[in-house]
């Protein structure tokens, strides 16, 4: 309470078919804290993407992978060939 679990860039644009990393930061994060990504299309619930804890772990839909640095200070999210379909607000949590 008091300060953000999570800072992120307020907008990214890409190409369609060329990757983009969506980068997220959350400074405060504790050990037992796992990161999670979000993606919400207009008018439409939040639908679940990926967790990790830390390292890699793969995304199958939209294809992509999350990224969490070894200190998990920041993680990001990369879509590997982003459609126009994909637009939509991403949003990370812990």
């Amino acid at each position: 309470v008091g300060r953000a679990q999570v800072q992120q860039e307020p907008s990214a644009e890409t190409t369609e078919g060329t990757g983009i990393s969506i980068n997220c930061s959350h400074p405060n994060i504790k050990s037992n804290e796992f990161i999670q990504w979000y993606r919400q299309f207009p008018g439409r619930g939040l639908e679940f993407l990926v967790m990790a804890h830390r390292g890699l772990q793969e995304v199958r839909s939209p294809p992509g992978r999350l990224s969490v640095a070894a200190d998990r200070r920041s993680s990001a999210l990369w879509l590997a060939r982003p459609r126009r379909g994909d637009a939509a607000l991403y949003s990370c949590a812990v």
